[in-house]
């Protein structure tokens, strides 16, 4: 701890960071010269008026940080001090409905019951836009995949990230322009789940921070083009057993997966309905479930295989044998998406759930919806996505009925804003009639 507050004592602002329920970052900047104190009784805040934590008549909560998350952030004209703090209902009572505590437990469950630890690493994409706000000359280029300067007005931005994170010890595997103009994607080392989920919390605020030093905006909305590729938050996960031997590979299995591996793929794709509304957590989120722009639309796996909703990506041995899921988006809460995809993995080795042959040629060919209702696909609306939620017993059994209550309020309150809302298409559509 003096050590650590050596640290703290050296920073120009000190900074604890959550995420709403929606998984919007929200942050108190708080007094450094109090740092011991807030480890051990933390700072209080107006629960009501962050989404999802509490209402007008019991507000108060607190903000306790954890000191391993600390790190210090260098930019341009300020050292940050940045911390992850835990919703806490009063000091030594976890709330419930923090998402990270959901995590916690999920981990230690994985462990306890089928002595599995994971790794984890979130693709991170994004925009970088001229503005926040919506118009013509909104695109900062016209680049594609793999373009290079002076195309890709974006590098400069990309490699003061890297290099913001480097400093705080994050370290880079690759990046580059993706295929849609404006479009960036950044690949972090794999963590544990909890790190790499505090990590994206950390890694969307330094990226929007440098982005407007750059005088860019960098926006990590699904779908904002019509016609083009979305922001998706592809993650992939491995598992290994507490000696560090990986638990996904089998040398003797068909594609050389192991049974545990299989059933883990099983339960992602038996409960990928009822959870879809946290994997894709917005209105916009189901606009990029479409043929053809690398988005799932189907419940499937394949090798190699970028229309499958699950892939198993090239590796060359045990290490490097892990599991990619693709209906996922920025747009959810990190903690939640994480917990889930652990969660309905977990439920899939708990049932057995076998997860059948893999694709063999791209899905957007192979099969189309042949119903309003198909279950064969993933949700192609919010609405689609409440449904099952609302009808699933597996759900509101894993996120608490306090957590399920409050998300599921979130998102219909969400929904039924979009349903009611008169859009400027529709008066182009229909004001003739």
């Amino acid at each position: 701890m003096d050590e650590l507050l050596d640290q703290i004592g050296e920073v120009d602002t000190l900074q604890i960071f959550t995420t709403d329920l929606n998984g919007r970052p929200v942050t108190l900047q708080v007094n450094s010269n109090n740092a011991e104190s807030l480890f051990k009784k933390g700072v209080g805040f107006d629960g009501s008026s962050v989404p999802g934590y509490g209402t007008v008549d019991n507000s108060d909560k607190l903000l306790i940080p954890f000191a391993e998350t600390f790190k210090t952030v260098e930019f341009p004209r300020e050292n940050l001090g940045f911390l992850i703090g835990g919703i806490n209902e009063e000091y030594g009572k976890r709330s419930l409905l923090d998402p990270r505590y959901l995590l916690e437990r999920v981990i230690t469950q994985a462990e306890e019951e089928f002595g599995l630890r994971f790794l984890t690493a979130p693709e991170h994409e994004f925009f970088l836009l001229s503005n926040d706000e919506y118009g013509s000359d909104i695109h900062t280029d016209k680049a594609g995949y793999f373009y290079a300067d002076p195309h890709d007005k974006g590098e400069v931005v990309r490699k003061e990230i890297v290099s913001v994170l480097k400093k705080c010890g994050i370290h880079f595997e690759k990046m580059h322009h993706e295929v849609t103009p404006s479009q960036h994607e950044i690949n972090l080392s794999s963590l544990p789940p909890l790190e790499a989920a505090d990590r994206t919390v950390l890694f969307s605020y330094i990226a929007k921070k440098i982005a407007h030093e750059q005088k860019m905006y960098a926006s990590f909305m699904p779908k904002p083009f019509n016609g083009f590729n979305r922001n998706a938050l592809h993650f992939h996960i491995s598992a290994q057993d507490p000696e560090g031997n990986a638990l996904f590979y089998d040398e003797e299995a068909e594609h050389k997966l192991s049974d545990t591996a299989r059933h883990f793929i099983g339960g992602i794709l038996q409960y990928a309905r009822p959870t879809s509304i946290i994997m894709a957590a917005t209105f916009n989120s189901y606009k990029a479930y479409v043929i053809g722009k690398e988005a799932p639309i189907i419940r499937s796996w394949g090798l190699k295989n970028r229309s499958s909703m699950v892939r198993i990506p090239y590796g060359s041995g045990p290490s490097d044998t892990r599991i990619e899921i693709r209906s996922p988006d920025p747009s959810g809460n990190i903690y939640l998406q994480i917990a889930t995809l652990i969660g309905i993995g977990l439920q899939g080795i708990r049932e057995k759930i076998d997860c059948g042959n893999p694709d063999r040629e791209s899905t957007y060919a192979t099969k189309k919806a042949t119903s309003l209702w198909d279950t064969d696909f993933l949700p192609t609306n919010m609405y689609e996505a409440l449904l099952e939620a609302e009808r699933s017993a597996f759900l509101k059994e894993f996120l608490g009925d306090r957590l399920y209550t409050q998300y599921m309020s979130l998102k219909i309150n969400e929904w039924e804003d979009y349903r009611t809302f008169v859009t400027p298409r529709e008066h182009t559509m229909s004001l003739h009639i």
